[in-house]
């Protein structure tokens, strides 16, 4: 019986892969459940204990020493105590040996149930243990169900969760597809852990480097940074610790062979391998690889980044919808702004220009400041400007100044001006194709035209007849010819009797 009783402690243990000390605890738990029940009081402390290497069940009961016991169960006799711990006086505990023959049925059931509770409860714990230290890591799974909203992988001892934010948009998952995966969270629920995992992290490409390159998982290649759109491109930027190491070289591998496997395990995606330099556009231009970079200028105070690339290349640096830019930009963690040379030398000449001009006016203001200036044309400026509002329709004449501010000579021409009135100017006569001459002057004088001089004369208006309908097609054409000459011959009448009149 107590061979038995150990052969099914140690099933449980390799079924469960739980430690053999840990199903024993949960098997002392069941049974103190059950003894309590139908052997001892509700509120009384008794322990259970299972000898590992016999399989022996011992019940300890805590009772209080007295004279005269009058409950068994919670009571025990001064002599018998004393024959268990020598030094205990009246009203003190001690634990006393209270081995049930057996439990009955109920209570062998509710062990039972005790018993796979307390198991679940150590698994689970079992479980959150082993994977809450591999957050950060690579694992290997199985795909075992997939639903709209996520795909379920089978780890081993647990399921993980791929959710859609998680997953790559290029891939179909199937059913018996084996992947790697990045553990990303283990949360502890009511069901037990729930293992969330990842395939679009960036620490999936890390990790991946860390398995296929030895001097990146030896330290030697250290990885700096890394930006990656799933499914697309990432862009890795590595920097050796050691002297005379080439960095790319490690990463990418005779023929390739190092990062071709790393493409494959992430279905295609295309990798690009930087070097990285402490100078910010040294590095910016490395990371915007293959296109050629002409100058990077920084702009420290605002965090970006002016890119100048030759026009040809502007479309490869900036890549299919900006992606080369947008990795560029994350990978560095300046905003990056690229322009072609043509538009970055018309927006300098722009800025030079506009800053010779405001030198030009700097230098203009300048000169009139140091000029001195009059006290009576001072005070004229000032009025002008408060007072005075001078309209471009109007005269210089008709502009209200005190003339005596300016002085005795000034007035005295500008009243000779005003004195003086203005000579009509003379045109000569033309002659015109009408049969008299109308002179045209400037100056004071109205001008008139012809059209105003000449009388109306009414407009004849000729009738066209209406054609006979009757008459065949072919003689239309005649009769067309005959009218225009009849029609000639009576406009020349009208033009002589028009003359003789």
């Amino acid at each position: 019986m107590k061979s038995e009783f150990l052969l099914a402690i140690t099933q449980l243990s390799a079924e469960k892969k739980l430690s053999k000390e840990v199903v024993i605890s949960a098997v002392e738990s069941a049974l103190e459940s059950a003894y309590r029940k139908d052997h001892f009081a509700a509120n009384q402390n008794i322990e259970v204990k299972i000898n590992p290497d016999t399989g022996k069940v011992e019940v300890w009961a805590e009772k209080v020493a007295v004279e005269q016991p009058d409950d068994e169960r919670l009571e025990i006799s001064l002599e018998k105590a004393r024959l268990i711990n020598p030094d205990v006086q009246l009203e003190e505990t001690v634990m006393v040996e209270a081995t049930p023959p057996n439990a009955g049925r109920i209570a062998a059931q509710t062990a039972k149930q005790v018993i796979l509770q307390r198991l679940h409860e150590a698994e689970h714990s079992a479980i959150f243990e082993e994977y809450a230290n591999k957050e950060g890591d690579i694992i290997s799974g199985v795909v075992q169900r997939i639903e709209p909203r996520q795909v379920l992988i089978e780890l081993g001892r647990t399921e993980a969760v791929l959710p859609p934010a998680e997953q790559m948009p290029s891939e179909r998952y199937r059913v018996g597809q084996r992947l790697k995966v990045l553990l990303l969270e283990v949360v502890q629920t009511n069901k037990g852990p729930r293992v969330i995992v990842s395939r679009s992290h960036p620490d999936l490409v890390k990790r991946l480097f860390e398995i296929e390159v030895p001097e990146v998982f030896s330290g030697v290649v250290e990885i700096k940074a890394i930006a990656r759109e799933a499914s697309h491109r990432t862009k890795v930027a590595v920097a050796a610790r050691q002297e005379g190491i080439d960095p790319v070289g490690c990463c990418v591998g005779l023929r390739g062979i190092r990062i071709q496997n790393i493409v494959n395990e992430l279905s295609g995606e295309k990798i690009d391998v930087v070097l990285w330099n402490a100078d910010a556009a040294v590095f910016i231009a490395s990371a915007l690889s293959p296109a050629q970079i002409v100058d990077v200028e920084l702009n420290k105070a605002e965090g970006v980044a002016t890119v100048i690339v030759p026009d040809r290349q502007l479309s490869l640096a900036i890549g299919r919808e900006g992606q080369n830019a947008r990795l560029t930009a994350k990978l560095s963690g300046w905003r990056v702004d690229i322009k072609p040379v043509s538009a970055y030398e018309e927006e300098r000449a722009k800025i030079e220009r506009a800053r010779a001009e405001l030198e030009a006016v700097a230098e203009e203001a300048g000169e009139v400041e140091a000029e001195p200036v009059e006290e009576p044309v001072a005070e004229l400026l000032v009025e002008a400007e408060e007072e005075v509002t001078i309209k471009a329709e109007m005269p210089v004449a008709e502009v209200p100044v005190e003339l005596e501010a300016l002085g005795p000579e000034i007035v005295e021409e500008a009243e000779e001006a005003e004195e003086e009135e203005p000579e009509p100017v003379k045109i000569e006569e033309v002659e015109l194709a009408v049969p008299f001459v109308v002179p045209i002057t400037v100056g004071t004088s109205e001008i008139r035209f012809a059209e105003d001089i000449m009388p109306d004369r009414g407009v004849r208006v000729r009738k066209k007849k209406k054609k006979k309908a009757g008459r065949a097609k072919g003689q239309e054409g005649e009769d067309q010819g005959v009218k225009s000459v009849r029609r000639l011959e009576v406009s020349e009448v009208s033009v002589n009797n028009e003359e003789e009149s």
